[in-house]
């Protein structure tokens, strides 16, 4: 495997394979100055450079790409955010349940959120009444977690039915 013929395609097809992966999982930055190292050794090895020469190259240019691309990459990941994608953006808010979520683990009912009408299980397994206000929790698959406010709220200080303080 030390002919210079062979490590010119082995060094073609890891900078294809790294530039694939990396396209394949675009934003992360982390096979690109992989594939940036093996064409730079590539083209050295269609020059007639020696194995070593284009082993160091592939080495020094991979590493400078890499604290290159660095700053980049951590820039793009502060800006996205890693809740509130798609359908999780539904996470921490309110819903009214307008069919009954029934006892159980598994079991949905119906409620709106928004405009949008989802399927909903309860978090603990209770029954939920229709007209009770909800908060999403979480997702499962296609449906709503959600759990009564009033048991969100349960643990908080919140004023007395007649507005006084809560007392101690």
């Amino acid at each position: 495997m030390d002919s210079p013929e062979h490590w010119r395609w082995v060094w073609l097809i890891v900078a294809a394979a790294c530039a694939a992966g990396e396209m394949a999982s675009p934003g992360s930055f982390f096979l690109l100055p992989f594939a940036v190292g093996a064409a730079v050794a590539a083209v050295l090895a269609f020059a007639g450079v020696g194995v070593g020469i284009e082993w160091l190259a592939f080495l020094v240019v991979s590493v400078a790409a890499v604290v290159a691309t660095r700053p980049l990459a951590r820039r793009l990941d502060e800006g996205s955010p890693t809740e509130g994608i798609g359908a999780r953006r539904w996470m921490g808010e309110l819903a009214s349940v307008i069919e009954t979520i029934p006892a159980g683990p598994h079991e949905t009912g119906l409620v709106r959120l928004g405009r949008e009408e989802w399927r909903a299980e309860s978090l603990e397994g209770g029954a939920i009444a229709p007209g009770t206000t909800v908060k999403v929790v979480d997702m499962t698959g296609t449906r709503l977690v959600v759990w009564p406010l009033e048991q969100v709220t349960a643990g908080n200080e919140e004023p007395g039915p007649d507005g006084e303080e809560p007392r101690d």
